[in-house]
């Protein structure tokens, strides 16, 4: 199997540390990482947005994860974040304080069509 470019190390590994701290950061090579995007809190559970989507049902709200401040996202993967629209993440977006923002592939489709306005009969 051939290795990937971003796995390369580019640095001698004394000073990889200092000059790439978060080397890997953001790239989707491997498996994904464990941790706060797959234990996102939900729509739900966050007051500001459960106010925001007045027009979704509790159990909808209970299927809606809003990411954790401070959580990377997969470069290449769609988000929605509510008060901006959609967006396709790159290696260095991180969720902010304050900001609601949902990934699209741990959403139903109904539901992430009535997120963005675009319900089918």
């Amino acid at each position: 199997m051939q290795n990937k470019p971003q796995a390369e190390q580019k640095h001698p590994e004394e000073w990889t540390r200092d000059l790439s701290p978060d080397r890997m950061a953001g790239q989707n090579i491997g498996q994904p990482p464990e941790g706060r995007e797959a234990d996102a809190r939900t729509a739900y559970d966050v007051k500001s947005v459960h106010r925001a989507l007045d027009r979704f049902n509790d159990s909808e709200l209970k299927q809606i994860p809003v990411l954790e401040p401070g959580t990377r996202l997969r470069q290449g993967a769609t988000y929605l974040d509510l008060e901006r629209g959609q967006l396709t993440a790159t290696g260095e977006i991180s969720v902010t304080p304050g900001q609601a923002v949902v990934p699209k592939d741990r959403v139903p489709y109904e539901i992430w069509n009535k997120l963005i306005g675009e319900e089918k009969p």
